[in-house]
């Protein structure tokens, strides 16, 4: 997720690139023209700034500072709540720089062919996307395990990888003109399916927390679609709209896989419910008219053709969220906050926005909370459902993520920096001792977790 500066204060220099959750949701990352900032999201009423990879420090923080490391990050992705941090700028964006920021170490940096366009990780597999390749590295000594070349064209690097390293498949896009999934197992490096999704290429792919499910939708926007993993049994299916065609910015499981939210660039953000109906049932508790009509059109669609039979099964949004923007990039996630369910919302215009979610009724969100991203040492206001529209306003769409890192960049120089190999491209450092990885791939100890490997 990329924007334009935020309207005033300190994000006005600092210039708001990109955002991400962590793989719980329990931190927010963000890239900005000075560096980069991780923010705990653990809490409702307060927004603690946790690490900023810059110059300077809000809230006098400590800051060990990182030379290596160049402005304008539009790629930093935390590892669950460890140290381990991944960081890609558009000053060396052939480069993948990876800290434990707690300690201010390198861990190790690569450099590949060409610029790095996401990268996706969980406590067994590093996953590196370029536009025609992807590189999978071992997270435990960030050894390169397998390149796979010659991949369709991904412009906007477009992958997803399960969060649960126990099978850590990995999701991207099988061809440049349809929506076709492959289905690559990263732990056991081979390919397991194609799911053919859509008509329309991919926009926007996600697997909920145990990696059994994963959620897709295409450049159109209208429909979106949850499949069962490994297999590819088409699951559920849901109409975000039918009017327009949106970009669809991000979609999102919640932790029970019970919900899944869809932000676009449009004002609304959808949220729908995995949940099998059972028509036999219903009829039974409910000889309604409507529900006979119902009952009349599934008979009826056994003899229409299939897309007009699909959209009469498609289930409509179980809640929704109204934003105070239009077409601004941003990132949702469904969280639990305070043992409640919340929606997050990280947008562009420099703000992370907290909603209730009603887990039983669904219906319209109620925000609870927005917070200034980079201010978060001031007094935070509560905004209530009947903030004025006004309070934020909208701004222009900025350019396309794709657009800004295919821009011409000076390759990176060779004496500087090494080059990725088959063996590795670890500068410094020696390799994570054997017995941290005894009860699982990644210690999360911060006193011992993640030393600098080398070759």
């Amino acid at each position: 997720m990329e924007s334009q500066d935020a309207p005033d204060g300190p994000a006005e220099d600092r210039g708001f690139i990109c955002a991400s959750f962590n793989q719980d949701t329990t931190s927010l990352s963000v890239g900005t023209k000075a560096g980069y900032q991780l923010f705990s999201v653990t809490a409702v009423d307060k927004l603690d700034c946790i690490h900023e990879g810059a110059p300077s420090c809000i809230q006098g923080l400590p800051l060990v500072p990182l030379p290596v490391e160049g402005p304008d990050v539009y790629i930093v992705e935390r590892l669950f709540s460890s140290s381990l941090v991944v960081v890609v700028s558009l000053s060396m964006p052939r480069r993948m720089n990876v800290y434990h920021f707690k300690k201010g170490t390198e861990i190790c940096n690569y450099s590949y062919s060409n610029n790095i366009l996401s990268v996706r990780l969980n406590r067994q597999r590093l996953v590196v996307c370029l536009e025609e390749s992807i590189y999978i590295h071992n997270i435990k000594d960030m050894k390169l395990l397998k390149t796979l070349l010659n991949t369709p064209i991904n412009l906007s690097g477009l992958c997803a990888l399960s969060v649960n390293h126990g099978n850590s498949y990995l999701a991207y896009p099988g061809s440049a003109t349809i929506g076709e999934i492959t289905i690559y197992d990263a732990n056991n490096l081979s390919t397991v399916t194609l799911i053919q999704a859509h008509d329309s290429p991919l926009a926007a792919l996600t697997f909920n927390a145990s990696g059994t499910k994963l959620a897709s939708a295409s450049e159109k926007g209208t429909v979106i679609r949850v499949f069962s993993i490994p297999e590819g049994q088409r699951l559920f299916e849901f109409r975000r709209g039918m009017k327009r065609y949106v970009s669809i910015s991000s979609l999102s499981f919640s932790a029970d896989a019970q919900f899944l939210c869809a932000s676009s660039n449009t004002e609304t953000v959808h949220i729908f419910k995995l949940e099998q109906h059972s028509p036999s049932s219903q009829d039974e508790e409910s000889p309604t008219w409507s529900a006979y009509v119902g009952k009349m059109f599934t008979a009826a669609s056994t003899y229409l053709p299939t897309q007009v039979s699909d959209m009469m099964h498609q289930d409509r949004a179980f809640a929704t969220v109204r934003l105070n923007m239009f077409g601004l990039k941003n990132i949702c996630a469904l969280a639990t906050i305070q043992k409640l369910p919340r929606l997050l919302v990280a947008s562009s215009d420099g703000y992370l926005y907290i909603y209730n979610v009603d887990p039983q009724d669904g219906g319209e969100c109620v925000l609870v909370q927005k917070h200034r991203l980079f201010d978060s040492g001031e007094e935070q206001v509560e905004e209530k459902e009947e903030e004025n529209p006004e309070d934020v306003s909208p701004q222009p769409a900025s350019q396309s993520y794709a657009a800004t890192v295919a821009l011409p960049s000076t390759p990176p120089s060779s004496t500087t920096l090494m080059g990725y190999s088959e063996d590795g491209g670890a500068q410094k450092g020696e390799v994570i001792p054997e017995h941290e990885f005894a009860e699982s791939p990644v210690c999360l100890d911060d006193e011992n977790e993640f030393p600098p490997v080398g070759n």
